[in-house]
C-alpha cells in the first residue's frame, strides 16, 4: 500500500518539476498554489492552481478572481498513485486552505493530443471547446500577440509590421482552441453550472 501525502512545495520544487516533468517545461507566471505531492516520503512532484491567464476567469460563473482559480499544471514524475488519485487529494488540500476559492478551471490541450482524461476521472464538468488562439511564428518561435504588443506597442500586432520589422517568414498561426473543464467546490456551485455540462470528448 503506498502513502501517498500531499503538502506545500517550495517554489524550487515548483520549478524543477515543472521544468522536467511537464511538457510546457515552465513555471506558471504570477500567483499560485503549489501542492506537492509524495509516495513513501519520496517526492513525485506538483500539483499548480493559480489566477491562470484570465483576468476575469470566474465572471462567466458570477464569481470574483478570489473566488475561482484554474489548475494549470500537473507535474509529476513516475509515480504508482493514480492521478486521479493526486488531484483529488490535492483539490481537497486546496478547499483547506483556500476556503473562499468556489470552482476550478481546467483546460485540456488539443494540440498536445489531450482529451481530459483526468478530468473525467475525477468528475469535472465539461463545459465544451474554447476558440483558437492565433499567434505568430516568428524566427521558429511561436510568439502570443500580447507580447509582441507589449514590448513594440500599438499597430504590432499585424503580420505585415512583423514580416516588414522582425522577421520576412513571419507566419500566422491558429491554434484548434482547447477543452474546458469546471470543478465545482460545493453543492451550491455544482448545481449552478451542472446545466453546462455536456458530453465528454472521447
Amino acid at each position: 500500500m503506498i502513502d501517498l501525502k500531499v503538502d506545500w512545495a517550495t517554489h524550487e520544487a515548483a520549478k524543477f518539476s515543472c521544468e522536467n516533468f511537464h511538457y510546457s517545461r515552465s513555471l506558471p507566471a504570477g500567483k499560485s498554489v503549489k501542492v506537492g505531492a509524495w509516495e513513501d516520503g519520496q517526492f513525485i512532484g506538483v500539483v499548480i492552481f493559480s489566477r491562470g491567464a484570465t483576468q476575469n476567469i470566474g465572471s462567466p460563473y458570477g464569481l470574483t478572481q478570489r473566488e475561482c482559480c484554474e489548475l494549470t499544471r500537473v507535474a509529476l514524475t513516475k509515480h504508482q498513485s493514480f492521478v486521479s488519485e493526486i488531484l483529488a487529494k490535492a483539490i481537497r488540500f486546496l478547499k483547506e486552505q483556500s476556503p473562499n476559492v468556489e470552482l476550478i478551471v481546467s483546460y485540456a490541450d488539443v494540440e498536445q493530443k489531450h482529451h481530459g482524461g483526468i478530468y473525467q476521472a475525477t468528475n469535472w464538468i465539461y463545459e465544451g471547446k474554447t476558440d483558437g488562439e492565433h499567434y505568430f511564428i516568428i524566427k521558429g518561435k511561436k510568439t502570443h500577440p500580447k507580447s509582441i504588443h507589449s514590448k513594440y506597442g500599438t499597430g504590432s500586432q499585424r503580420i505585415d509590421w512583423i514580416r516588414n520589422n522582425l522577421d520576412a517568414n513571419a507566419e500566422l498561426y491558429r491554434t484548434e482552441g482547447k477543452h474546458k473543464y469546471l470543478m465545482p467546490l460545493n453543492k451550491k456551485m455544482r448545481r449552478k453550472i451542472l446545466p453546462l455540462h455536456k458530453p465528454y470528448p472521447k
